[in-house]
């Protein structure tokens, strides 16, 4: 009689295994690898990019706002909706930001920040109450809001705006102070981001919105709440939108009618390079904060070398429509592959 020896299995190694594959072959390790070698290039080409105070700062700090944006827009794209009012919220809450510190003495920051989120938040809870009740797309909804909350701020500030002079010293530092070489305010935009993967990834309520936009009819079915689930992504876009509001107030000190503007397209654009699907279910919010990395460096890189503004524009217009297609690849291969184990079953 014979007897077959098996090697020991090692414990951890088949885990082991599958994450380095998950990392290998995720969307959000080919758009980080994107942003590496945009850097790269960049240094290489003037090594003041990076290897200078200003330049590495820059890199971490200039991207912090967008991220905050792109993170909440990317719940709502997982949700197969879409928010084209952020920017105006960013504008709306950047100047009420300033309006407080000059209508109120002597306000605590701390109270000025929770009605920065709150403001937001209520103009998110808007936006997603029309999109669930009224059974409108949100991209109509929302270009409507878009608008609305623009003119109110334009009819708000009027010709006025604030200067860097109205706010107070230790709230403007935010913008530029750093804790251990890392701006305070990239410190603010990872922590939110790292709380926003955790909520989609552990939290049932998180996991449901993939749910929704996966397949709404069938969420419904399956009886998740899809009204509750859809209003609370616009709220939390809309929050996260008026907490960079009032960061951009610190950043730039100055807040006119035009802050946020055109930062709605910047968001979408992040949040897709970044492999969320503009047809939702698919993404991760990590995905979009490397997609809002990787489009303002992009933005600082190309002039560096020597690239004129049409073709700056143009790059990041393939950069979406490129990662669309990609989407699309992706999804065709997965249908197949699923219709395919589906026979080899039967």
């Amino acid at each position: 009689m014979t007897t077959t020896m098996t090697a020991p299995v090692q414990p951890g190694t088949s885990s082991a295994a599958k994450l380095v594959r998950h990392i290998a072959t995720a969307r959000e390790t080919g758009i980080l690898i994107a942003l590496l070698l945009v850097i790269l290039v960049a240094t290489v080409s003037n090594p003041t990019f990076l290897f200078s105070n200003d330049g590495f700062r820059d890199l971490l700090l200039t991207p912090s706002l967008l991220l905050l944006v792109a993170v909440g827009q990317a719940v709502v794209i997982i949700t197969r909706n879409v928010d084209l009012s952020v920017g105006s919220i960013v504008g709306l809450t950047a100047y009420l930001t300033g309006r407080l510190f000059i209508d109120i003495e002597g306000i605590p920051l701390i109270l000025v920040f929770v009605a920065g989120v709150v403001f937001g938040g209520l103009l998110g809870l808007i936006n997603g109450a029309l999109v669930a009740f009224a059974k409108v797309p949100a991209l109509v909804i929302t270009l409507g809001t878009m608008y609305i909350y623009r003119g109110l701020n334009v009819a708000w500030t009027g010709s006025e705006r604030i200067n860097a002079g109205d706010l107070p010293k230790d709230f403007r530092a935010l913008g530029t102070d750093r804790l251990l070489g890392i701006p305070i305010l990239t410190i603010i935009a990872v922590v939110v981001l790292i709380a926003a993967a955790w909520y989609l990834r552990n939290l049932r309520s998180g996991r449901e919105l993939y749910a929704i936009g996966s397949d709404p009819a069938a969420a419904h079915l399956y009886g998740l709440r899809v009204t509750r689930r859809v209003i609370a992504a616009f709220v939390v876009s809309g929050a996260l939108s008026g907490l960079a509001g009032v960061l951009y107030a610190a950043r730039y000190g100055t807040v006119s009618s035009a802050a946020g503007f055109g930062w709605e397209l910047q968001a979408i654009g992040a949040a897709v390079i970044g492999g969320v699907a503009i047809s939702g279910g698919v993404g991760t919010v990590w995905g979009a904060a490397i997609g809002a990395f990787l489009l303002l460096t992009i933005n600082r890189a190309l002039p560096i070398l020597g690239i004129d503004d049409f073709w700056q524009r143009a790059v990041v217009g393939v950069l979406i429509i490129g990662s669309i297609v990609l989407d699309r690849v992706l999804a065709l291969r997965q249908h197949k592959r699923l219709i395919s184990q589906r026979e080899g079953t039967r």
